[in-house]
């Protein structure tokens, strides 16, 4: 029977071997036959070798169904070549086989495994060694090497042959392996050898995890761990794998029973404290294991049994491989908390969560943050809410500028006042937002705080606030992002809405914005207007003549008498009238101002600084104003004069080059007058509709909008003075020089057109004075020839004629009132002492006439320079006001710097020269049709005057002619 199953065994083998080794195409039969002879040989071997696989208890064969099912999956995998390399290395590695199983298989042993070349298969036939040599053993030995191998040449090879073919055998010389028994001893004998056993290790190794000294690991110092010297290298690596943890306990340790000012720091702790609590939790399991292995030690087993006992060093690296990790995490975390507190240091952990590549890093991170953010996520709730902060050791980015009172005189939140409620009391700290919200969730934050605050404190509506956070809180917790948004975009929306119509109905903020537009930036023109006239005889006196009861007297005329009266008597009882700080010299009109009184909570949009720029535009408009209504007044002096005393002083007679001249200069000063009042009239225009109107408007819309906040506002109101200023002319110069500055140019032009008002009033008073002499002297020269004509005809009546006409002494009143209409006139008429000034009147006249020339001409050069630097301004309104200042271009317009013509030499002198004689035709011709126009003025003046005044025509008609016979 047995003879039989060899044939069938030997048949079945032969015609596989013959199916899968075919002839290559360079082969002869010779090669192809050892090829074949060698696999059948392989695989005789093979099946008349030991079984590889052990069969069952109950010896169903379920193992070797198993076997075989894997091996078919394995043959079926095309990417593997060295399949039957892999298996045997598997089969020596197999867990469970001791080293004396493994060398007891007589199994076969390939030297040089499968040598795959031409397909051929080569299989070394010697016999198998008894065991693995001891290098490899100690390898894979769960305790490391013992020591370092040494090198040694390899053993020479020696080839015989059997059957006419030749194999690899091991020299005569070669020791054989040992045998079982020899080697099961070695590897006890190397495991004995280790001075402390790996059993004692495994002992002393919880409590060095523990950061606890042991008897053979001891702790030299607080960050050094002393191993015994005698252990293996690989010993030694376990543990100093192993030593880390145990360090890092310690130094957490001491960082958890530390003490931090900062709740955040606090928290930090104590999260420690949890993750430290299950490592302890990961030690005691460890510890548990640990000592069931031990009390299952088989003394008489190799190791003393310890790795089927399944703990070992390099199984305490693997459990503690996470919580090694997590403590390294967290010492890291403590150190860098040392320098950072608040939003810092939860920046600082999140950035572990947000960036790091590592799951298992980002996991922990998040976990630690959890428990860091609980007090800041209530510090928000409570900000947010209650509009309250609760910042102790300044770790939100909300930071307090003035702190509570502690009865130390420290101002409080309830009575500051409300600008520093909303300015100055609450920063936002930047460097100390979380990065876990954005900077601008970060700033709505602080905008819902601050209102709650202001409208507690400043607007005296805690019960609200108080109702709201009772209706609105709600727990918030690190995670629940949804959760945050809805809610701070709930607390926004209702606070901001709150809070702009406490503004507007309850402190009436926009109607103070107007009321300041109306009274401050003078845009109701008829109050502004009787203003004035009630005030200009009391502001031409000196400043300190003044009194503030008079100027409230003159206020109080001007709003009754002006649609002022119909405001709000609530806007009216803030207006008032109040002198600046007197300086030598001033008169009334340099310190007159009018304030309007702002109260909280409105100083918050309409702050002291606003108040200052309301001033500012205020004295600059008063001051136009003011030369406003200085020109017309003189002006219409002029012009009613041009038909009275003018009329008979300047066209008497044109053959009077005397007459002529004071003509022209009549003209020329009516001219420059009315240049004057053509600047001043723009000007206003420009500020108050070009500006004032337009920045008006822009704040309107942004005060309506639906979403707008108290900060929007505050930023509109200052964006709506700061383009009044710019605008307006009052902004700083882009040289850098005062000098430069367009209210500097504006205060010398205005001081020049007061300086050439007084010139010619005083040019006027001349006049007057003239006039007056000519009468006294017409009426001696009729009363003499009246008295010679009733001598010679006898008339003894006694009666006394009237010395002056009807006509004459109206003109002289007329002129008398006019005169004295000025306090300060150089030619006050005093008919008594006429006739003793006519010499020193005569001497005023060419110094009148060289000052209006001179304050002309600089009026003009200072006005050339104004159109030239607002005609190189980058803003298109300014340049509009260049433009409609000079829309005849009858002004030169030029820079300070750089306006000079460009041209040099004889061509420059020669062009310079065509310009000037081009402006002094201009001039000539202007002065020809304002000849013609003086002209009719006389004409009409003539005609009204009667026959008095022929008679003074004739009288100066017969003056001039002896003036001019010398």
């Amino acid at each position: 029977m047995g003879d039989d199953r060899s044939r069938r065994v030997g048949s079945a083998l032969s015609a596989l071997v013959e199916t899968l080794i075919q002839p290559s195409i360079s082969e002869d039969d010779a090669s192809l036959e050892e090829r074949r002879d060698d696999a059948l040989a392989l695989a005789t071997s093979i099946i008349d070798g030991p079984c590889l696989v052990q069969d069952d208890e109950d010896g169903d064969g379920g193992n070797a169904v198993r076997v075989s099912n894997l091996l078919s999956r394995l043959h079926s995998q095309p990417v593997l070549s060295q399949k039957w390399g892999i298996l045997l290395l598997l089969h020596e590695l197999a867990e469970g086989s001791s080293p004396g199983d493994r060398s007891g298989s007589n199994g076969p042993q390939c030297d040089d495994g499968f040598v795959h070349g031409n397909g051929v298969g080569r299989y070394n036939s010697s016999p198998r060694r008894q065991g693995p040599p001891p290098a490899f053993e100690d390898a894979f030995a769960s305790n490391g090497l013992p020591q370092l191998p040494t090198r040694e040449a390899p053993p020479s090879r020696s080839r015989e042959t059997i059957g006419g073919r030749e194999r690899r055998c091991r020299p005569s010389s070669e020791p054989m392996d040992p045998p079982l028994e020899n080697q099961h001893e070695t590897e006890a004998d190397v495991g004995n050898t280790i001075k402390p056993t790996e059993t004692s290790l495994l002992h002393d190794l919880p409590f060095t995890l523990q950061g606890l000294s042991s008897t053979h690991l001891t702790f030299s110092s607080h960050t050094c761990l002393d191993l015994p010297p005698t252990l293996p290298l690989p010993v030694v690596s376990l543990l100093h794998t192993l030593a880390e943890p145990s360090l890092l306990y310690r130094v957490l340790s001491d960082f958890v029973e530390s003490r931090d000012e900062g709740l955040a720091g606090q928290s930090l702790r104590s999260a420690v404290g949890m993750e430290l609590h299950s490592y302890l939790g990961l030690i005691a399991t460890l510890e548990g294991e640990i000592r069931r292995a031990i009390a299952m030690i088989d003394p008489n087993e190799p190791r003393g049994g310890i790795g089927k006992a399944g703990v070992t060093l390099k199984r305490c690296v693997v459990w503690t491989r996470e919580a090694t990790m997590g403590l390294r995490l967290m010492s890291l975390m403590a150190e860098e908390a040392k320098s950072r507190k608040g939003g810092q240091l939860i920046t600082m952990i999140h950035s572990f969560s947000a960036s790091h590549g590592d799951p298992f890093v980002q996991a922990f991170a998040e976990r630690m943050l959890v428990q860091v953010t609980r007090p800041f996520y209530d510090m928000l709730r409570q900000w947010i809410y209650d509009g309250e902060l609760s910042d102790p050791y300044h770790e939100f980015f909300v930071h307090e500028q003035n702190p509570k009172s502690d009865g130390a005189g420290q101002p409080n939140s309830r009575s500051a006042p409300a600008t520093s409620v909303w300015e100055d009391k609450y920063k936002l700290e930047e460097d100390m937002i979380p990065s876990i919200i954005s900077e601008e969730f970060a700033k709505k934050i602080f905008l819902i705080g601050k209102s709650l605050n202001f409208i507690r404190y400043g607007c005296g509506d805690s019960a609200w606030v108080e109702a709201y956070c009772k209706d609105a809180s709600r727990e918030l917790r690190y995670g629940d992002t949804a959760t945050l948004e809805a809610s701070i975009d709930e607390a926004y929306k209702t606070t901001m809405a709150r809070l702009i119509d406490l503004m507007d109905n309850k402190f009436h903020l926009f109607e103070h914005l107007r009321a300041l537009k109306k009274y401050i930036l003078l845009s109701q023109g008829d109050f502004i207007a009787l203003l004035m006239e009630s005030l200009a005889s009391n502001l031409d006196r000196p400043a300190g003549s003044q009194y503030r009861h008079t100027l409230t007297a003159q206020l109080e005329h001007a709003i009754r008498g002006s649609n002022a009266q119909y405001d709000d008597p609530e806007i009216l009882t803030r207006l008032d009238a109040r002198l600046l700080e007197l300086s030598h010299g001033d008169i009334g009109w340099d310190v007159f101002t009018l304030e309007y009184r702002i109260d909280a909570p409105v100083d918050v949009v309409i702050t002291a600084w606003a108040s200052r720029q309301y001033l500012t535009v205020f004295n600059l408009l008063w001051r136009i104003k003011r030369v406003e209504f200085a020109l017309v007044s003189t002006w219409r002096r002029c012009m009613t004069g041009a038909r009275g005393v003018l009329a008979s002083t300047t066209t008497i007679s044109k053959n009077n080059k005397d007459e002529r001249a004071n003509g022209e200069l009549w003209k020329q000063a009516r001219c420059c007058i009315a240049e004057m009042i053509h600047f001043v009239n723009q000007l206003q225009y420009y500020i108050l509709f070009e500006v004032i109107e337009a920045s008006w408007e822009q704040l309107q819309n942004s005060i309506s909008k639906n979403d707008a906040t108290l900060d929007d506002l505050i930023e509109a109101h200052t964006t709506y003075l700061m383009n009044i200023t710019h605008k307006g002319l009052l902004g700083p110069p882009k040289s850098g020089k005062k000098e430069d500055a367009f209210s500097v140019q504006l205060h010398h032009l205005l001081k020049g057109m007061l300086a050439y008002r007084d010139a010619v009033d005083g040019l006027y008073s001349y006049e007057v004075a003239e006039f007056t002499r000519r009468q006294e002297r017409s009426a001696r020269a009729e009363t003499g020839s009246a008295a010679q004509q009733r001598k010679r005809k006898g008339d003894d009546d006694g009666a006394s004629p009237n010395p002056l006409t009807a006509t004459q002494k109206g003109l002289l009143n007329s002129a008398a009132r006019d005169n004295s209409s000025r306090a300060d006139s150089p030619f006050p008429i005093n008919p008594s002492s006429s006739s003793s000034a006519i010499n020193s009147a005569d001497s005023v006249l060419p110094a009148l006439k060289h000052r209006l020339e001179d304050l002309s001409q600089g009026f003009r050069q200072k006005l050339n320079v104004l159109l030239g630097d607002l005609m190189g301004q980058s803003d298109a309104d300014m340049k509009f006001l260049g433009t409609v200042m000079n829309f005849n271009e009858i002004y030169r317009v030029k820079r300070k710097k750089g306006g000079k013509t460009p041209h040099r030499g004889k061509e420059g002198e020669k062009s310079k020269k065509d310009e000037q004689h081009k402006d002094e035709s201009k001039d000539e011709e202007q002065k020809a049709k304002e000849n013609g126009r003086g002209d009719g003025e006389g004409m009409k003046g003539r005609e009204e005057t009667g026959a008095g005044v022929d008679k003074i025509k004739e009288a100066k008609r017969g003056r001039g002619k002896e003036e001019e016979k010398p």
